[in-house]
This record gives structure tokens, sequence and C-alpha cells, in this order.
């Protein structure tokens, strides 16, 4: 039956014309921004929580990121650029020129840089010998990583690894005797490696960190792929890799002054690598879950402590939600493998006559990944963001384990006795908190 009082009730409601409605909180149309773009549009309107805001870094990470010096940086490109090849299939014995001097040469520059921790930081080079590979590893080849660790004082396990990969390429793969700098590809994401390592060396985080100049990244990731499935046969809990290849330069061209003071982050989607399941497929189609990948939150956590510490860093973060550039790939792409969250950072505008280029003049334009086409300032702030991020994030409290939505609060009734807190508009998560002892509370963003 129809209550007779209803259109009585109408007549008090407000009457809205055909446009007015737009107008409301919540509506996607502001009268002084285009349509997808307002600023100010959120719905379902909600007064649960608050906007987040960055978090400032404290006294000591701001005296971490007020170390990182472009001079040493500048020092640590140009040394690896004189070895003349660094490629992953080059002379390992000879002192002066090839792969095996620029191991040598890390392995040593980090020794000294541990000098001071007095044993806190830990320098090894970890090794196997990689078989041949049809048209990228002709013969059996060493592979070498040169790996820092500082362990962790309260939570050892938890792992934070920034990776840089020191090998170098031509335009043919398989040349392994002519001139390949490397300077940009990837002198600069072992400089940031390097430095970040220097300043880490004599403070005790709470998380482990590693900090590794991987090798073998140009012939097929062999390298980080050793480092990735050493750690999780350790059954070591890696919660991030900050993978630094290609970090030198924001001034190429189409050239944007923003671009100077940006560099781009790459996220995977839980969709890549296909590692789950036929029914965590399911699970993630069924409640929408595809962009909220271990390695896009990790990509945002470093965005937001970025954007926090911007007046520190002088940078700032662009979030591209896939795992690379298109077509190609890079170390971090074998911790996905391995089931770690990781990122890759890549500079704004990346410039392909200085990358994976025989070195030469060609109808007035100089090819080559030379020393002259990087620009230390700004690597050096790419390591400051590097280490504001993996600093906090070592420092934090560990991601919430077995995380799940309840399949009764927000659901029709099962029953009559049903109660009708089941029956709401909300959703209820639950997760295992452990005993940790960094956590004061957990958010739900």
């Amino acid at each position: 039956m129809i209550s007779s009082t209803l259109p009585l009730l109408l007549l008090w409601l407000p009457l809205l014309s055909a446009q007015s409605w737009t107008t409301l909180p919540g509506s996607t149309f502001c009268s002084s921004e285009a349509w997808g773009t307002c600023s100010s549009a959120s719905w379902p309107q909600s007064n649960v929580g608050q906007q987040i805001q960055p978090q400032a870094p404290d006294a000591e990470l701001k005296a971490m990121i007020a170390e990182v010096d472009s001079r040493r940086i500048q020092n640590i490109v140009t040394t690896l650029t004189a070895f003349g090849t660094r490629h992953t299939l080059s002379n390992q014995t000879d002192p002066i020129r090839g792969i095996g001097a620029a191991r040598d040469w890390i392995y040593n520059q980090l020794q000294l840089l541990a000098l001071p921790s007095t044993g806190n930081m830990e320098v090894e080079i970890q090794s196997y010998l990689q078989p041949v590979v049809a048209g990228l590893v002709p013969f059996p080849v060493k592979i070498s990583n040169v790996v820092a660790r500082i362990n962790g004082t309260s939570d050892p396990n938890r792992v934070y690894v920034v990776t840089g990969h020191y090998d170098s390429r031509r335009i043919d793969i398989l040349d392994y005797t002519g001139d390949a700098p490397g300077a940009d590809d990837d002198a600069t994401g072992v400089a940031v490696v390097m430095e970040m390592a220097r300043i880490c060396a004599t403070r005790r985080p709470a998380a482990t960190m590693i900090f590794a100049a991987t090798a073998g990244e140009e012939q097929g990731l062999y390298g980080s792929n050793f480092l990735a499935q050493t750690l999780k046969n350790a059954s070591a809990n890696v919660e991030g890799n900050w993978n630094n290849d290609i970090v030198g330069t924001g001034s190429s061209s189409p050239f944007s002054p923003i671009n100077d003071y940006t560099i781009r982050l790459f996220g995977a989607s839980l969709l890549y690598p296909a590692l789950q399941s036929a029914s965590a497929l399911e699970t993630i189609g069924i409640i929408g879950g595809e962009n909220d990948s271990p390695a896009r939150n990790l990509g945002r956590f470093i965005a937001e402590i970025t954007a926090g510490a911007a007046e520190y860093v002088d940078m700032q973060v662009a979030l591209i939600y896939r795992p690379d550039r298109y077509l190609r790939g890079g170390d971090h792409e074998s911790f996905l493998s391995a089931g770690f969250p990781a990122v890759r950072f890549t500079e704004a505008v990346e410039d392909f006559a200085h990358q994976h280029q025989d070195p030469r003049v060609q109808n007035g334009t100089i090819y080559g990944d030379l020393l002259e086409f990087v620009d230390f300032e700004y690597t050096a702030r790419v390591a400051k963001v590097n280490l504001a991020s993996m600093w906090s994030g070592a420092n934090a409290p560990a991601l919430p384990k077995n995380v799940s939505i309840s399949t009764v609060v927000g659901f029709p009734a099962s029953s009559e006795s049903t109660p009708l807190y089941d029956i709401s508009n909300d959703s209820q998560f639950t997760w295992t908190t452990g005993k940790d002892p960094l956590v004061t509370n957990y958010e739900l963003v």
C-alpha cells in the first residue's frame, strides 16, 4: 500500500532545474574547470577520514638528504665511463679496461665507504656462471653483482633493495670489444646506489637495506635475477626494489623546464608479471583491484614521501602505471618475477642518440652514451628521492599481512536475523598486525 501522504512530502523537496545539480558537492562538473579534471569532484561524498598530507622529513632525514654530493656522483660516473667498455662479455681480468676492472673498482670503493661503519655495512661480490644463451651469451660468462648490506636493527628479515646496473652495450648486443661508455645507461644508476650506501653506512635502519650494482642487465637481466632469486631462496621479506636505470639528465628533447625536476617512476599492475592463480585473478576482477598492486602502492609511497620532502630533494615523481617504457625492460622486473614489489626510475625524456649507440659523429650528430650528456646535479636530485623514500620505508612498519574483505558486512541479508550493521553500505577489512613495535595505527586510503 502506498501512503497517501507521499505527494505532500515531495512538496518539501527542493526543486532542481535541469542543470543545477551540476553544482552540488560531488559533481564531476566544475564551472571553472574542464569536465574530468574537476579537483573538487569526489563521489560518493563522505565525511570519513581526511585528505592525505605528505609528511615532512624529520631532522635525521633532512641531514641525510643534504649529504648527497653531486661531485661524488660525477666522480663515480666519470670513473666508470673511463673503463672503455663494461659489456658483460668483456675482459674480466684486465685492470684497466672491461667489466672486470669496473667490478673491482666498485667493490673497492664500497669497501672504503664501509670502513667508518665499524662493521655495520658488509660488502661482497656475488657471482655465478651464466651458460650460453643463443643470441645473447655466446660463451659461458661469470656474472658478478657487487652488494653492500646494512642489517636492520629490529626487523632484519624485512629488506629494501636499491639497484643500478654497471654493464654497458653498443648497437650490436654481442659487440664486447668496442667502446661502450654507458654514462647515462647506467653509470648514473650505479652512482645513485653508491652515494646512498655512503650516506647510510654509519646509520642504523630498522629494516635491512641492500645497495647493489648488478651486471648482465643488457644481456637479459641476469645479475638482478640472480640477486632476486638469492633473496627469495633465503626467505627474505623484500618489501621493495628501487631500480635506477638511465637517471642522468632532464635536458633531452623535447625539453620542458619542469623535466629538470621530474623523474619518471614506473609501477606494474597486478597483472604483470602473471604470477596470480586463476582464482586470485578472478578475485581481483570482482573487487576491481587491478590498480592496487604492491608495485604501484610502492610507487605511491615514494611519490608521497617525495612530495613531503620536495623542499629538500628538489624533485617531483611522475608515477606511470606501466611496468616500464613500451617494449622495454629493466632489473626491477627480476624482482617482480620473484614476487617482490619493484619500481623503475628513469629520466623524464630519453635521448636515443645517446643510448645503446656506438660513439661516433654522423651527419653532424654526436652519437654515444657519453659523459658530456650527463647532468650530475640532476642525478643527485634522483639520489635524494631514492634516499628519502627508501630510508623512510626501512624505518616504517612492515606491510600488513593477510589483508581480506568481509563476505558478510556489506552483503544482502542471509537470514531474517541478519543485523542491520551487516547489510549496510560499508565494507569491512581485516589484516594481521603482528607485534610490530613501529606500528601505532593503520590508515585505509
